[in-house]
């Protein structure tokens, strides 16, 4: 991926190697409150109304216990490229609307960080906060995404920033209130299937934005699209299921299948039209 000549975003907190204590949650809370956090962040539902009733204490943020090493900056620097790029595709695309696109923050955190969606730990990989419109990666995510999904490359890097930016357009347009809504009462294997819809979309932007940067910047080197289709793979409900040594559950998928997130991808890929990514518009995405 062509990236190290491109502008760097402003938009980037760097809150690497801070110290974060657990917090403490007043009012009932406790660590129930925040398994309960987890559990809805993974399901793409934002936590914010569990923690209307809560009062957190005991959050300090120190100075950076040492400083990252040069790869990890040049990562650093990397993700910056790439969300500016980001935001470059996504505020041209808003204007050919007739809207202004609001940029959201991406934070870069070590092993654990407060969001205005509660306390996450790295082990959650990146995730949007609708709450507070902020991103949140720890770099040492892509160890993980290169060893355990057997996904590495800088495009599929790219890809993951991309679908998280994905989820930062769903909530600017009101697609991820209108699915929290609909998701109100429904059965687990129902809400599930609404965060899969809204999953996919996001792959789907994903793909838009590759579309776009590509036209516009001629970003992509030989290998970069399978990269990113490699990754979209790798993460599919259907093969983290199997590697964790367990059976097939299409009913408690949360992000989609394999093929399901390629193949959306690939609808963004080609078409670099946000209107041809309607997941909730099909019977089956």
């Amino acid at each position: 991926m062509k990236w190290k000549q491109g502008r760097r975003s402003s938009n980037v907190e760097d809150r690497r190697g801070r110290r974060v204590s657990r917090p403490v949650a007043i009012g009932g809370g406790g660590i129930g409150l925040l398994v309960i956090v987890v559990i809805a962040l993974f399901l793409g539902v934002d936590p914010t109304p569990l923690l209307q009733n809560t009062t957190s204490t005991n959050v300090s943020q120190g100075p950076p216990s040492a400083p990252p090493s040069a790869e990890q900056n040049q990562l650093a620097d990397f993700v910056s490229v790439v969300l500016a790029d980001t935001e470059d595709a996504w505020s041209a695309i808003f204007a050919e609307g007739g809207q202004s696109y609001a940029e959201p923050t991406l934070v870069l955190f070590t092993d654990r960080v407060q969001s205005a969606c509660g306390m996450a730990g790295a082990a959650m990989g990146p995730f949007y906060c609708p709450a507070d419109q902020q991103i949140y990666i720890d770099l040492g995510f892509y160890d993980e995404l290169r060893t355990r999904f057997r996904a590495p490359g800088d495009f599929a890097q790219a890809y993951v920033i991309a679908h998280e930016v994905g989820h930062h357009v769903q909530n600017l347009l009101g697609i991820s209130d209108q699915v929290r809504r609909r998701q109100q009462g429904l059965s687990r294997a129902d809400a599930n299937a609404l965060s899969v819809r809204l999953e996919l979309q996001a792959d789907c932007f994903s793909g838009v934005w590759a579309y776009h940067a590509q036209r516009a910047r001629s970003i992509l080197e030989p290998g970069d699209l399978e990269e990113a289709l490699n990754a979209a793979s790798a993460i599919g409900d259907d093969r983290i299921q199997r590697q964790a040594g367990g059976a097939v559950a299409p009913d408690s998928f949360t992000h989609g299948s394999s093929e399901q997130r390629v193949r959306w991808f690939k609808q963004g890929f080609e078409t670099g039209d946000g209107g041809l990514c309607d997941t909730f518009g099909v019977s089956e995405p």
